[in-house]
C-alpha cells in the first residue's frame, strides 16, 4: 500500500511527519525496547530537523535513548566532512539535543578509519557496515528522499549500477561511480527496505515534479522509488515484504502540482 500525503509548505508537511513518526515509534515501542530506524541524508534531515526537534509538541514526544538510529546510505568520507550523512544528522539533530541537555539516540556510523584507506578498503567498509545493521528483526522505519533521477538510498537506476538493484542477498553494497558526487558509498540493498515494516519518502519542491510524474504516473519501473512503491505493495514481488506493508511519501504541493495523483492527509 503506497499513500501519498500532500503539504502545502514545509512546516505543514514537518508537522504531519512528526506525527507520523510519533505513530511509528509508539508501535514499535508497544512491543519491542527500542525503535530501530534506518535514514538517509539530504533535505531528509532538515525536514527531521523541523518535526523532531524544533517543533517543541512533537519534540516532547520523542524517546531518544530508545531509538537506534542507522544510515540507508553514506558518502565514504571522514565523518565531519560536509558530505557526510552523519555529519548533517549530528550538526542538524544530535548537536540540537545535547544543546537542550536531551539524551540522545544510540547512532550507528561507518568505519572512520578505513575511509582513508579507500580502494579495496571501500569494500570492507560495506560489510562491517552489515554487520552492524539490526539481525534479529527488520527495520521498524526506513526514512528516504527521491533524487531526481528516482534513486534512493544510494540505488541508481540505468545498467551501470544494476548490481544494486539485483542483489538480493547482501544488506550493504559499496556503491562506486556514484553519478552524483562523492562517487564512493555504501547503501543498504532493497530486500533490506522491502523488509521495513514502513517506509517514508520526502520529496520537497518544483524541480521534484518530472521524477514524481514518472513514479506515480507513468510508473517507470527502471527507478528504484518506483520498485519500492511496487513491490512492497505487492508481496508476492518480494519473499521479505511483510503482509499489508505500508509506504507513505510526505511531498509539497509544489512537487506534484498539475499531476493526477491521488493524496490523503495524514
Amino acid at each position: 500500500m503506497t499513500v501519498i500525503h500532500e503539504y502545502p509548505e514545509t512546516s505543514a508537511l514537518a508537522s504531519a511527519f512528526g506525527q507520523f513518526v510519533i505513530d511509528e515509534q509508539n508501535k514499535a515501542l508497544k512491543n519491542h525496547d527500542e525503535f530501530l530506524v534506518a535514514i538517509s541524508g539530504g533535505s531528509l534531515i532538515n525536514v527531521m530537523r523541523k518535526a523532531l526537534v524544533d517543533n517543541e509538541t512533537i519534540a516532547s514526544q520523542i524517546q531518544w535513548p530508545k531509538w537506534h538510529v542507522y544510515f540507508s546510505d553514506e558518502r565514504l568520507v571522514p565523518l565531519d566532512h560536509a558530505d557526510s550523512n552523519y555529519g548533517a544528522f549530528k550538526k542538524a539533530v544530535l548537536d540540537e539535543l545535547t544543546h537542550k541537555q536531551i539524551a540522545g539516540p544510540t547512532v550507528y556510523t561507518i568505519n572512520e578509519s578505513l575511509v582513508q584507506e579507500g580502494g579495496s578498503e571501500n569494500e570492507k567498509i560495506a560489510q562491517e557496515y552489515e554487520l552492524l545493521l539490526p539481525s534479529k528483526r527488520p527495520f521498524d522505519l526506513i526514512l528516504l528522499g527521491c533524487g531526481p533521477d528516482g534513486h534512493t538510498c544510494s540505488l541508481f537506476p540505468g545498467p551501470k549500477h544494476a548490481y544494486l538493484l539485483e542483489e538480493t542477498h547482501r544488506k550493504v553494497m559499496w556503491c562506486h561511480d556514484s553519478p552524483k558526487p562523492p562517487s564512493d558509498r555504501i547503501t543498504i540493498t532493497l530486500p533490506v527496505v522491502l523488509a521495513s515494516e514502513t517506509v517514508a519518502f520526502v520529496a520537497e519542491g518544483s524541480a521534484k515534479k518530472p521524477i514524481m510524474d514518472e513514479i506515480f504516473n507513468t510508473v517507470n519501473k527502471t527507478l528504484p522509488c518506483t520498485l519500492v512503491n511496487l513491490r512492497r505493495s505487492d508481496p508476492s514481488a518480494g519473499d521479505t515484504t511483510p503482509d499489508n506493508a505500508a509506504t507513505h511519501w510526505f511531498v509539497s504541493s509544489d512537487a506534484i502540482a498539475g499531476l493526477r495523483i491521488e493524496t490523503a492527509a495524514y
